[in-house]
């Protein structure tokens, strides 16, 4: 990050803490676990005025109670305080904690956009299947086919990886082996490597093998 950024967080940081030293006046910040998702690059960091941003990480001073919208870079440059419970994380830990509160926010804006789209279309299927995921966490393949057909359908920002399938039960497994492989292959990013493995073994002749071929 140029030295511009720096002097420009100096300016901002100061007046809202308590310390009057740079970069000392951190100690007294910490990520408070509020995500900002702007759904594009329009927002600005309000720490280094750094533009184009998508995600804002809400940081708040332990002494003023002030709070500022600033972008990872500078969580991460500034080594602004990331817990996870009473525990101060490090290192990579810290990046994956962030990514984490972003994946979070995001899913919870994917599972809003899902409920809508059952208010405004009244699709039961599509309602089970938010049902069976409140109720369980994970959903059945074919639940997972219904959710992640229609967020691509519709064009809903998510990832597979939100989705946990449940293949505990032998008519889960049976299930996914009947799915035409057009079925399986939406679903299939969305399995964990062990489910990935335990799938081809378990039918080596059905269609799951054919994602793998095809």
């Amino acid at each position: 990050m140029p030295d511009v950024y720096s002097e420009r967080a100096r300016d901002n940081i100061l007046p809202l803490s308590q310390g009057k030293f740079f970069p000392a006046v951190f100690d007294e910040w910490r990520v408070t676990g509020q995500v900002k998702d702007h759904r594009d690059l329009v927002a600005t960091c309000h720490l280094c005025e750094q533009e184009r941003l998508r995600y804002h990480f809400e940081i708040a001073n332990r002494f003023t109670r002030r709070t500022m919208w600033v972008g990872s870079s500078c969580i991460l440059r500034f080594g602004v305080a990331v817990y996870e419970g009473s525990r101060r994380l490090t290192g990579k830990a810290v990046e994956r904690k962030l990514a984490s509160l972003i994946d979070q926010v995001r899913y919870d804006a994917c599972l809003a956009a899902l409920r809508a789209l059952v208010r405004a279309e009244r699709d039961t299927i599509l309602e089970n299947a938010l049902d069976y995921l409140k109720n369980h966490g994970s959903l059945t393949p074919k639940f997972a086919f219904v959710v992640l057909w229609r967020l691509k359908e519709q064009g809903i920002d998510h990832s597979p990886s939100f989705f946990k399938i449940n293949l505990r039960r032998q008519k889960y497994m049976r299930d996914m082996e009947s799915m035409p492989a057009s079925r399986v292959r939406m679903i299939w990013p969305a399995l964990t490597a062990a489910q990935r493995k335990k799938a081809i073994r378990s039918s080596a002749e059905s269609c799951v093998e054919g994602v793998l071929l095809g």
